[in-house]
């Protein structure tokens, strides 16, 4: 009875933990993506 509740548990945590750090992942990469557009625009505003 316990084992089922604590391995339920593990199971939840587990996902939501690999849930977390594929959202992560994802957007610290649309973020630096989105910089270097910003940076590169930047450079060529400021090169005409």
């Amino acid at each position: 009875m316990i084992d089922d509740q604590i391995r339920i548990i593990l199971i939840i945590i587990v996902s939501v933990s690999i849930f977390g750090l594929l959202v992560f992942v994802f957007v610290k990469n649309y973020i630096k993506n989105k910089i270097n557009l910003l940076v590169k625009q930047e450079k060529e505003r400021k090169s005409k």
